[in-house]
């Protein structure tokens, strides 16, 4: 698929997101996009999960984190997050995805962990 047909100036495609790295706000990699968690009914998009914590790649664990915590920064060319590192290694996290459940019990505790209404 051409780059024009999966990206422009307003819009990604999914597939582009997915590896994306993403920043802290001193702008140091601190992981990257594993997948997006999209809602079946809006197709609003809810969580990115951040892959992080081992090394290249072996041992991450991944943490979903409110769409809205994330902004695109050009200069940086990945997504920047101003959640400080330390809140981030507290959160709801999984090693394996099979063990978690994206069930209303689990989104509400994520949704009170950052902060935010989902």
């Amino acid at each position: 698929m051409a780059q024009q047909e999966r990206e422009t100036s307003s819009l990604i495609g999914s597939d582009k997101v997915d590896g994306t790295a993403v920043y802290d706000a001193d702008g140091e990699k601190i992981g990257s996009i594993e997948r997006v968690m999209i809602e079946k009914m809006t197709g609003k998009v809810s969580y990115a999960v951040l892959s992080f914590g081992g090394f290249l790649g072996i041992g991450d664990d991944h943490y979903p984190l409110p769409w809205s915590s994330l902004k695109y920064n050009v200069e940086l060319g990945g997504y920047q997050t101003m959640i400080p590192v330390e809140k981030l290694k507290g959160a709801p996290k999984y090693a394996d995805e099979n063990e978690w459940d994206w069930g209303a019990t689990r989104t509400k505790g994520l949704s009170d962990y950052y902060g935010v209404a989902m």
